[in-house]
């Protein structure tokens, strides 16, 4: 779906919005303190030139079997000529165990399946890492978790540097002179206008960016093969290098996709270019450090090293250590089980209910694995749809929308809400707390002063309700609307939910507590395909939500915390033919988010932000349910991965930079495809 923004007049500055009141509304607390996580890792920080650094060194190596196989027969020309003239250098200073071996395979599973390579047409390769080994952006935000707080900024990737305007209103960026994708051919400026101009603009093709997600009118100048600047209606558009990281500015390869595209062959249309890279068509040509050489369908995928990797370390061997990763496609459940066995490396354990039982095991001393909990950056939430006509198809459904845009329902569901024992459900001991919504607890902007909380207080809920005109009016234990709304029929809720075991307990908990107000809340178990379709589509009276990244840096991803855009957030999306229309908090939130956007300030920025979450929370936005910890499982054999949380700016696979993962000799599994390189039809 193309992002539409709205383009609002900043008439508002920064010292007009009002401070955070000193008194709650009725019925309203503060958040309560939460319990301290087990195994809670502490995470080393470090200036960003002691992360990455462009420089030219006087010596690039590689692994022998490539030079002896692929450089002496005249297959590859010698790896300092396959290199950038600057390349990327990966700092020893932030490496846990510095510069390693080359060999080994890295083993991953997931739940997830491949739609195609075409990620300029918006495909998913299938989450659980492999898009972040295929799709390289502009900047990069993953590895800013370890960032001095003082010194956080964006780092740079495809982009090796870059300058504002005096004014603001224009960035001029240097693009990384003689990087070469995966087939040898040079990366220039044209794979990004190529992948801006005919792709993102481009109505007819999906696209996970749009023109205004870069900023404010944004447009694009190339100024020559490798500088390229950015123009904007508004001054210092600073969302813009957070949005030109994963997945929003991700260009794809020019020289494969335009003799593809419509605008280049009068044979190709929309759909085909959109499907001209299917899942089975190997080898990929990319940027990254891995490269799919081998699909089998629901079964594995194979990456082998790309020769072309532009990141050395900093005895100039060429990246990646590892010559092979793969995936296992499987289950999501299976990818935590085989990590903790020690038949996988690498595993986002994200589900509660077995929390407890993965630490008993991991506590045994031949436990091949290893647990990192990080703080309490996942949260479940109830997302109740507020416009007023997108798929509504009967007069239940535009009653139920009517409700969930009135405040007093909106708090009459939070205080139906029993957190402490849905955590406890959830999983028991420390690791849930109370979630009131907005921003995620235990995260850089968060602060418990600004939250609004509307407690477990089933009286006050039913109050509310009874203030509402909702009673029961025929003795089944079901409140009725009004008779001017639905009829006077039983307040029926849907719940639009997914189908993990988590899930599940959420489900079995929201419905007897609905039940307790007399609300029949009915869910409805759709797969991640189907629940897709149906929030794009706005075909829901409530979604069950686990938020992850969304809620944790404001800047990349203001659409979840104000109605910034057509498409966002989540539960009051717009079209052309189903707008939104704005509440008057939601006006306000509005401002904010664009004043967060704009302004310089640091300080200020902070308190802007803090009081985005306050409204947010006074209003109920969304009714909040539960945060809890993530933990992040590695296998032991593997080398330099920091202490990560599993979400931050971007999921763990980018923040850990696998690129620099290594596993000593003796400890190496044997690869699927030795000593193999791709190899392309030209």
């Amino acid at each position: 779906m193309k992002v539409q923004r709205r383009l609002l007049g900043l008439t508002i500055i920064c010292t007009c919005f009002p401070v955070i009141a000193d008194t709650l509304p009725a019925g309203a607390t503060t958040i309560p303190d939460a319990a301290e996580i087990p195994n809670r890792l502490a995470i080393q920080y470090f200036s960003p030139d002691d992360i990455v650094e462009f420089k030219k060194l006087d010596h690039y190596s590689e692994p022998s079997w490539v030079t002896e196989k692929y450089v002496k027969t005249g297959k590859l020309p010698p790896v300092a000529k396959r290199l950038p003239e600057v390349p990327m250098v990966l700092k020893t200073a932030s490496m846990p165990d510095g510069i390693g071996e080359y060999g080994g395979v890295l083993r991953q599973v997931i739940g997830g399946r491949p739609q195609g390579w075409n990620w300029s047409a918006a495909h998913s390769q299938g989450w659980g890492g492999i898009n972040y080994i295929v799709q390289q952006c502009l900047t990069r935000t993953g590895p800013m978790y370890q960032l001095n707080p003082d010194e956080r900024k964006v780092l740079p990737n495809l982009a090796q540097n870059w300058e504002w305007s005096d004014d603001g209103m224009s960035l001029t960026m240097h693009l990384i002179r003689g990087a070469r994708w995966s087939d040898g051919e040079p990366f220039t400026a044209e794979d990004v206008r190529f992948y801006w101009e005919d792709t993102v603009l481009e109505p007819r093709i999906p696209s996970f960016s749009s023109q205004n997600a870069l900023g404010k009118g944004a447009k694009l100048e190339v100024v020559d093969p490798y500088t390229i600047r950015w123009h904007f209606d508004a001054p210092h558009q600073n969302q813009a290098l957070y949005n030109m990281s994963f997945m929003t500015f991700c260009p794809g390869p020019a020289h494969i996709l335009k003799p593809l595209h419509p605008k280049y062959n009068p044979q190709a249309t929309y759909d085909s270019f959109s499907n001209a890279l299917p899942a089975s068509q190997v080898p990929v040509v990319t940027m990254g450090p891995w490269v799919p050489v081998d699909y089998k369908d629901d079964q594995i995928i194979v990456l082998r090293r790309n020769p072309y990797y532009w990141k050395v370390d900093e005895a100039g061997h060429q990246l990646p250590y590892m010559d092979e990763v793969h995936y296992k496609l499987s289950t999501w459940e299976a990818r935590t089980l085989e990590t903790m066995s020690g038949k996988a490396d690498f595993s986002n354990m994200e589900n509660p209910p077995i929390y407890i039982e993965t630490l008993r095991k991991l506590a045994a001393p031949d436990s091949p694995t290893k647990a990192m909990f990080g703080p309490r950056n996942l949260a479940y939430q109830i997302q109740m749809n507020m416009n007023l006509t997108l798929a509504v198809r009967d007069d239940r459904e535009a009653a139920i929308r009517t409700l969930n845009r009135d405040l007093k329902f909106r708090k009459a569901i939070s205080h139906a809400v029993d957190r402490k024992s849905l955590g406890q459900a959830l999983v028991k001991g420390p690791f849930t707390a109370e979630y009131a919504g907005g921003l995620h607890p235990e995260t850089a902007f968060y602060n418990p002063k600004d939250v609004v909380y509307f407690p477990y207080n089933p009286a006050l809920a039913k109050k509310y309700l009874a203030e509402l005109g909702l009673k029961d009016t025929d003795g089944n234990g079901v409140l009725n609307f009004p008779q001017n709304m639905a009829g006077g029929r039983d307040l029926e809720i849907v719940l639009n939910t997914g189908n993990s075991t988590s899930d599940t307990v959420f489900n079995e908990n929201l419905v007897s507590m609905m039940a307790d107000v007399g609300i029949k809340l009915i869910p409805r178990v759709l797969d991640s395909v189907q629940g897709d379709s149906a929030r794009d589509s706005g075909d829901f009276d409530w979604r069950l939500n686990r938020s992850d990244k969304e809620l944790i840096v404001p800047m990349q991803r203001m659409e979840w915390l104000a109605p910034i855009a057509q498409s966002g957030p989540i539960w009051h999306r717009g079209t052309e033919n189903n707008p939104q229309v704005l509440q008057p908090f939601e006006k306000q939130l509005v401002e904010l988010a664009h004043a967060i956007v704009l302004e310089q300030d640091s300080a200020r920025q902070t308190k802007l932000i803090r009081q985005i979450n306050h409204e947010i929370t006074k209003n109920v936005y969304h009714v909040g349910l539960v945060a809890y910890p993530g933990a992040l499982l590695v296998n032991k054999r593997i080398k330099n991965v920091p202490n990560a949380p599993i979400i931050a700016y971007q999921w763990a696979e980018d923040a850990v930079m696998r690129e620099r993962f290594w596993v000593p000799e003796a400890a190496q599994t044997k690869a699927l495809k030795p000593q193999l390189l791709p190899e392309y039809n030209k």
